[in-house]
Order: structure tokens, then C-alpha cells, then sequence
């Protein structure tokens, strides 16, 4: 069992995003160093400020989102954590 962690941008988010991103980014960097962030990005088509996150835990992914810049800073206007069943998995 994985979890999903998926963020919904405020309108007109750039400006707080790029006023964040270095904070956001080390934060993405501290929970995939320590394993429990697997994978994570921005979706396109459209460019909106969507975004997932892929963790090994419920718990990492709650701590992530409390203390993420982009959170705390207004740039999400909405997550939510879901339980994700991964039917193929690389290491198969």
C-alpha cells in the first residue's frame, strides 16, 4: 500500500509559488532521502498547480504537507492523502 498525496493550486499561484519553491524543494529532498517520499511532481496540460505525491506512509505524507512551504504559504488551496493499491510495480 502506497499513498497519494495530491495538491490543488490557488488561482494565480505562480507568483506564491515562486516565492517558495527553494523551501518546497528541500522539503521534497528531505523526505525522499529518507525514503518515504517515492516520487512527486507538477501534472500538465493544463498548467494549473496540480500536483501528486507518491509515499510509503500516510503519517510521512500528513508530516509533509503540515510543515510544506507551499502549504503553510497558500500556495495549495486543497490536498488530500488517499490509499493507492499499485497493481504493477517495477520490482515485480
Amino acid at each position: 500500500m502506497k499513498y497519494l498525496m495530491t495538491y490543488r493550486a490557488v488561482d494565480g499561484f505562480l507568483p506564491l509559488a515562486q516565492a517558495n519553491i527553494a523551501g518546497h524543494r528541500a522539503r521534497l529532498q528531505e523526505f525522499h532521502d529518507r525514503g518515504v517520499l517515492l516520487l512527486a511532481g507538477p501534472l500538465g496540460e493544463p498548467g494549473n498547480g496540480d500536483a501528486i505525491g507518491v509515499f510509503t506512509t500516510r503519517e510521512a505524507a500528513e508530516e509533509f504537507i503540515a510543515g510544506d512551504p507551499f502549504v503553510v504559504n497558500g500556495v495549495v488551496a486543497e490536498w488530500a492523502v488517499r490509499p493507492w493499491n499499485e497493481v504493477l510495480r517495477p520490482d515485480a
